[in-house]
């Protein structure tokens, strides 16, 4: 089944829970949100609300207590090359050079490749981030900026239907930061990549995502608001604050960050986020009604 021209989001989360063992809250509770195919979605939130988490339960690698998460028409159940991670740290296997890094993975996807197809495809993902010349380099060769961009070539070359980044740019220097950042955005609009991003980094989320998802803070955090990106697509790191809608948006984030994330906590925040548009006119649509997902196939 598939969610092309059906009116279903690519990826659904309904009513998704987790409580751990012996805590008398769940960290987040009733989370709803979808994703379109192609489409770039930023969550940010405190920490502890459970960005993380939710993260790993749609990677299949940590199970929801409550809820369900559908990718394409089927059930998400545990991990699959369908879904590619870029964790914080870049997780090279120290004794692999760059490319048999992600040779391994690609072997994974593609089992039946002769070496000369999986030597090809490395190569081209290598060079669309911009590190052919370290490609038989092992990590311990690289500086921290090229290991998260072999972590993002790596996921890439397994063509997954939809990339997870869990904060991979937070430990780097700002100008790496940004140069990444570049890199990330050019590769996502040529190869139209779906993507979900956790971020502490406002400005980060302005330039990458077409929505921003607004987390109340935790115990018993929810998505409370999902903010429409309305800047052009083509915008760029050194002119997107030209814009006056830039300001808008990110007064928006950082006033919810500092004053109302607080007021929203302890499941305060209405149960399906409320989509606002502070770019245009800081108006918000009232939620969407929330609906039964379809009947959907379980995969691993």
């Amino acid at each position: 089944m598939s969610t092309e021209n059906s009116g279903t989001p690519f990826l659904q989360i309904e009513g998704l829970t987790k409580t751990y063992p012996g805590a008398p809250e769940p960290v987040f509770e009733g989370i709803h949100f979808g994703l379109d195919r192609g489409e770039f979605v930023c969550i940010i939130g405190h920490s502890g609300c459970g960005k993380t988490t939710i993260l790993n339960v749609l990677a299949g690698l940590e199970s929801a207590t409550q809820g369900h998460v559908f990718m394409d028409g089927r059930e998400v159940a545990g991990p699959s090359l369908d879904r590619g991670v870029v964790f914080q740290g870049h997780a090279l296997m120290p004794w692999l050079s760059v490319r048999k890094n992600i040779a391994f993975a690609v072997r994974s996807r593609w089992p039946r490749w002769s070496a000369a197809e999986v030597d090809a495809h490395v190569e081209k993902y290598v060079a669309m981030v911009g590190l052919t010349a370290a490609i038989d380099k092992k990590p311990a060769q690289l500086s921290g900026g090229m290991k998260q961009r072999v972590g993002i070539a790596r996921a890439f070359a397994i063509q997954p239907k939809m990339l997870l980044l869990d904060e991979p740019f937070g430990a780097l220097d700002a100008l790496t930061r940004g140069t990444i950042q570049d890199e990330l955005l050019r590769i996502c609009r040529e190869t139209h990549q779906t993507v979900f991003m956790i971020t502490h980094d406002v400005d980060e989320a302005i330039l990458l995502a077409d929505r921003i998802l607004l987390m109340s803070n935790g115990p018993r955090a929810r998505v409370a608001e999902a903010v429409v990106n309305t800047l052009p697509r083509d915008r760029t790191r050194s002119g997107m604050h030209h814009d006056p809608q830039y300001y808008r948006i990110r007064n928006h984030l950082v006033d919810f960050l500092v004053e109302r994330s607080a007021d929203l906590s302890h499941g305060r925040a209405p149960a399906t986020p409320t989509v606002v548009r502070p770019g245009l006119d800081g108006d918000a649509e009232p939620p969407p009604a929330a609906g039964a997902p379809p009947a959907l196939r379980r995969i691993a």
